[in-house]
């Protein structure tokens, strides 16, 4: 183009036909606005609703199902994380009662399971703080922390945890390799450390409180995320001076979202009142309404 242009007969050509390009442009538009503007409403209405989650099909983002049938757990999540933000503290300050009543409910509504702040007349220091990962525990007499991975990938996620040189306030989780069942192994792999020596009337009540908090159910969730995890009380701890409330396992800090970076991070600690024992370890699909 740039060869012909310099043609004289062709330079007349190409700037006769781009001016009456440019006045059928303008004629069509001037006679035309108004059909335009109708269709430019329609088509921003429609991409808004082609790229808006939920919207083209009238539903919310959180019914939206993917193409196995199974809702999005990350909505879901967003959900939960939506319907508690309001009632967390802005700093890492503990729970109001009032903020505590209210969370006990959004969480038992929104995870399907009976959470308490207080089970038995008993309660722990706090419900809201810092958690921190820790190592694996020994499980029973022998025990080793590669013993602990059952494939490659839980080798390259966990091991460089470490395990603890010592045992778990409650010692092993079997009293032998062999007498080790799935229910110890769930155990030790979702386990909690909590500050149960910082309970009121804990040293006067020893023995009555190490019973109750042994390897007792709670769900501990991420309120930033919505990422729930169901952990058993493992062990005590950490220290006031360290800054952090409780612990958790490898395991928990991945299901919350707190394993990279510090391995740190606020959540929500509450008992789970499961008599009957029917509520899983492990993390939680939250599902509003029901268990998933």
């Amino acid at each position: 183009m740039k060869f012909l242009a310099k043609k004289p007969h062709y330079e007349y050509l190409r700037k006769k036909w781009i001016a009456k390009h440019k006045a059928s442009s303008e004629k069509f538009l001037t006679n035309n606005s108004a059909s335009l503007r109708k269709m430019a409403i329609g088509g921003l209405g429609g991409l808004l609703l082609l790229t808006t989650p939920g919207m083209a099909s009238g539903v919310p983002s959180s019914n939206i199902q993917n193409q196995s049938g199974i809702e999005s757990t990350e909505d879901k999540n967003a959900i939960l994380a939506a319907a508690l933000k309001a009632d967390i503290p802005k700093d890492n300050s503990n729970l109001t009662p009032e903020e505590e009543v209210k969370i006990q409910s959004i969480l038992s509504e929104h995870l399907g399971i009976n959470v308490k702040a207080e089970l038995e007349g008993i309660r722990l220091n706090r419900t809201y703080g810092v958690i921190g990962g820790e190592q694996h525990l020994y499980r029973y007499p022998g025990d080793n922390l590669y013993k602990h991975a059952d494939n490659a990938a839980d080798s390259a996620m966990y091991i460089p945890a470490g395990i603890a040189p010592g045992l778990g306030a409650w010692g092993y989780f079997a009293s032998s390799e062999s007498a080790f069942t799935e229910k110890e192994k769930q155990e030790e792999k979702y386990y909690l450390a909590v500050q149960t020596f910082l309970v009121p009337g804990y040293a006067e009540n020893v023995k009555k409180y190490s019973t109750f908090f042994k390897h007792r159910k709670m769900v501990v969730v991420n309120p930033k995320t919505g990422q729930a995890v169901v952990a058993v009380i493992g062990d005590a701890g950490p220290s006031p001076w360290t800054g952090k409330h409780l612990g958790g396992s490898p395991e928990v800090m991945q299901e919350v979202g707190l394993a990279g970076g510090p391995r740190k991070g606020p959540v929500l600690y509450f008992f789970i009142d499961d008599a009957q024992n029917e509520v899983p370890l492990g993390p939680i699909k939250v599902r509003k309404g029901g268990l998933n």
